[in-house]
């Protein structure tokens, strides 16, 4: 199997917001069939994992935007999976139009998750072992964002439609609540042009997630914690985000 998969995307309306500009969460739908696909060559698939009790989980994701594509374009993304570290597999992304400009680059650190346990199994004990390639440009991991105090607060329950075959909310599913966070008239004039979003831990159907928000200097950070079983025990951090805008 050849170390880059590449692959075709016709933007249609279910790929983008009421401005007919490409919606984050549907970017990462791209970025995560295309790794899904490139995986399963490589025979990282879902069923072989499933025979070792496994499953991918993303753990960090960044993405920078040279400008978001519209309705009836179509993009081309080329995807490859870098070496691997000691924890986890980063996997690097990059998107072009049809005039061959690109579009977006991104890089996505994957881990190896236990089924039953739902604990990280490390890349030397997971027996999985992917074909590491690098390009050059590749975009940095990012690292952790660090919790902060934020004036604004939302909540929101996980329901069925946000699920996904692992039985937990999908990574894609995140966005669209970030991005809810503000109004159109925001979205219509700050296109968003870079982000980072931190997955902390799993949120299942039913649970309750509360957010915490600012939007300062035209860069939006957003902290979801979900309350714990235990009252004496701090809360979990679900995920964590920051996005620029225009």
């Amino acid at each position: 199997m050849e170390p880059i998969y590449t692959q075709k995307f016709l933007l249609n309306d279910t790929h983008v917001d009421c401005f007919g500009r490409l919606k984050p969460s549907s970017l990462l739908q791209c970025i995560q069939e295309v790794a899904t696909i490139h995986g399963s060559a490589l025979g990282a698939d879902y069923d072989t994992l499933m025979a070792k009790n496994l499953f991918w989980a993303i753990l960090r994701t960044r993405v920078q935007l040279t400008r978001l594509p519209g309705n009836g374009e179509t993009i081309t993304l080329k995807t490859w999976a870098m070496p691997n570290t000691r924890a986890a597999y980063p996997r690097s992304v990059a998107a072009y139009d049809e005039q061959g400009r690109e579009v977006f680059r991104a890089i996505t650190l994957w881990v190896m998750m236990d089924a039953s346990s739902r604990a990280m199994v490390l890349p030397a004990k997971s027996g999985i072992a992917l074909l590491g390639h690098v390009e050059g440009g590749e975009l940095a991991v990012p690292g952790s964002l660090v919790p902060k105090v934020m004036d604004n607060s939302a909540s929101r329950r996980v329901c069925f439609t946000d699920l996904d075959i692992n039985g937990h909310m999908n990574n894609t599913r995140y966005f669209d609540w970030i991005y809810d966070l503000l109004p159109a008239a925001f979205h219509r004039e700050h296109p968003v042009k870079e982000f980072v979003i931190n997955y902390l831990s799993e949120a299942r159907e039913g649970q309750v997630l509360d957010m915490s928000w600012d939007v300062t200097d035209g860069a939006l950070q957003v902290e979801a914690t979900r309350k714990n079983e235990n009252p004496e025990e701090k809360h979990h951090r679900v995920f964590a985000a920051k996005l620029l805008f225009e």
